[in-house]
C-alpha cells in the first residue's frame, strides 16, 4: 500500500525532525498549537525554539488546523507528551478513517491508567493499526544529518513494510520489529534510568558509577518488560541498551539533565520551573513503580529516582541506594 500522505502532531523538537524525515519520502503536514511556531515552519523553515537555527526540510509544511491535519492523512504521527496523548486523540478521533496507521512518537505511560500510548491509540481507535517508532535519537542530531538508527514496531505486519519506507533514508536507518511492547517499554523505562545517571554525574560519581547504573538499570527494564510480555532480545537492541546509552551519556538528553540539576542540589520545583520540554521519566516514575509492584518486580534504581522526584528523598542519598542495590548474584534480581 502507498501512503502518500502524512500528519505529524506535534510540533516539538522530536515531531518536528520527524516531519522533516518524512517529507524527502511523501507528502508531510506539522500540526502545532503555536501560530509562531508554524509560521516559522512553513516561512523560515527553521523551528527555532526547539532545534535552534538547523534549517528543516522545506518541503515540510505547518498548521493550527488539528481537525484538516487528522482528517486529510493517509498516515498520523504523534509526537505528543504522554499526558496529553488521549486528550488529543480524542479530539479527532471521529474524523480518523479506519485504514489510517497511527504511530506515536512518544516515550511516556498515562499516569492514570498505567497504559502505553500504542494502548492508549487502541483504546480509542480499535480498527486502526498502530505501532511506535522509538530508538537511541536524538533530534538535534539527526536534524542537523548525523546518521541514526531507529524501530519501527507493530503487530501489523502486513503494512509495516510500506510505513518504514516513510521514515527510512540514508542517513536514518528504520528497523522493523514486531515486539511493540518490548519497544514501547524500553523507550519509556530508560528515561527513569537517565535520571539516576544524570544524579550521579551531578554528584560527580564518576564513570565508573555510571556505568552500573546504566547495566543494572537494563536489568531492571528486562525484568518488568518480560514480566509484562515483552521478548528479552528486545532489551539487548536499539530499544533497550542502545536507547539506554544515548540517553545516560548524553548532553542533549533532557532526562540525564533533570538527573545533573538533581544531583548539583536543585529542587523538582526549581527544575521544572525553567524546561520548556517534557523530560518523561518525571511523569513515567510513578505508573512505573505502580507497574513493578502489580507485577511484583524489584526495581531499586526506579524505586530511588521515585522518591527524588517526588521530594521524599535526596538525590545523595538516593545515589548511595543505587549504589548499594546490587548486592548479591548479578544473575537475580536485587
Amino acid at each position: 500500500m502507498t501512503y502518500d500522505k502524512v500528519s505529524i502532531l506535534g510540533s516539538g523538537s522530536w515531531g518536528t525532525t520527524v516531519g522533516s524525515l518524512i517529507a524527502r519520502n511523501a507528502s508531510a503536514l506539522i500540526w502545532g498549537r503555536n501560530s509562531d511556531t508554524v509560521a516559522e515552519i512553513n516561512q523560515k523553515h527553521t523551528n527555532a525554539r526547539y532545534l535552534g537555527e538547523i534549517p528543516i526540510s522545506r518541503k515540510l509544511t505547518a498548521t493550527t488546523d488539528l481537525l484538516d491535519a487528522a482528517k486529510s492523512a493517509d498516515v498520523i504521527v504523534l509526537a505528543l507528551p504522554s499526558q496529553v496523548f488521549r486528550v488529543v486523540l480524542n479530539q479527532i478521533k471521529e474524523h480518523i478513517k479506519p485504514e489510517v496507521p497511527i504511530i506515536s512518537l512518544t516515550k511516556g505511560l498515562e499516569l492514570n491508567t498505567r497504559m502505553r500510548m500504542t494502548e492508549v491509540i487502541a483504546d480509542l481507535l480499535p480498527k486502526n493499526s498502530r505501532g511506535v517508532l522509538t530508538g537511541p535519537n536524538l533530534a538535534k542530531e539527526i536534524i542537523s544529518g548525523s546518521a541514526a538508527a531507529s524501530v519501527l514496531a507493530m503487530e501489523d505486519q502486513e503494512s509495516i513494510k510500506d510505513l518504514q519506507r516513510i521514515f527510512h533514508n540514508r542517513l536514518f536507518r528504520v528497523y522493523t520489529n514486531h515486539d511493540v511492547i518490548g519497544c514501547e517499554l524500553g523507550g519509556v523505562l530508560k528515561n527513569i534510568i537517565a535520571i539516576a545517571a544524570g544524579i550521579g554525574d551531578g554528584l560527580g560519581a564518576g564513570d565508573n558509577a555510571r556505568a552500573a547504573v546504566i547495566t543494572r538499570g537494563l536489568a531492571e527494564m528486562s525484568r518488568l518488560g518480560i514480566a509484562m510480555g515483552g521478548e528479552s532480545q528486545t532489551f539487548a537492541g536499539l530499544t533497550g541498551m542502545g536507547d539506554l546509552v544515548a540517553t545516560c551519556t548524553s548532553a542533549q538528553s533532557r532526562n540525564r539533565n533533570v538527573g545533573i540539576a538533581l544531583g548539583s542540589g536543585k529542587t523538582m520545583e526549581e527544575i521544572l520551573a525553567t524546561m520548556f520540554m517534557v523530560a518523561e521519566g518525571i511523569k513515567s516514575a510513578p505508573a512505573v513503580m505502580a507497574l513493578a509492584k502489580e507485577h511484583s518486580i524489584q526495581m531499586p534504581i526506579v524505586e530511588e529516582v521515585f522518591g527524588v522526584v517526588q521530594g521524599q528523598r535526596h538525590a545523595k542519598d538516593a545515589l548511595k541506594g543505587v549504589l548499594r542495590a546490587g548486592i548479591g548474584s548479578e544473575a537475580e534480581p536485587n
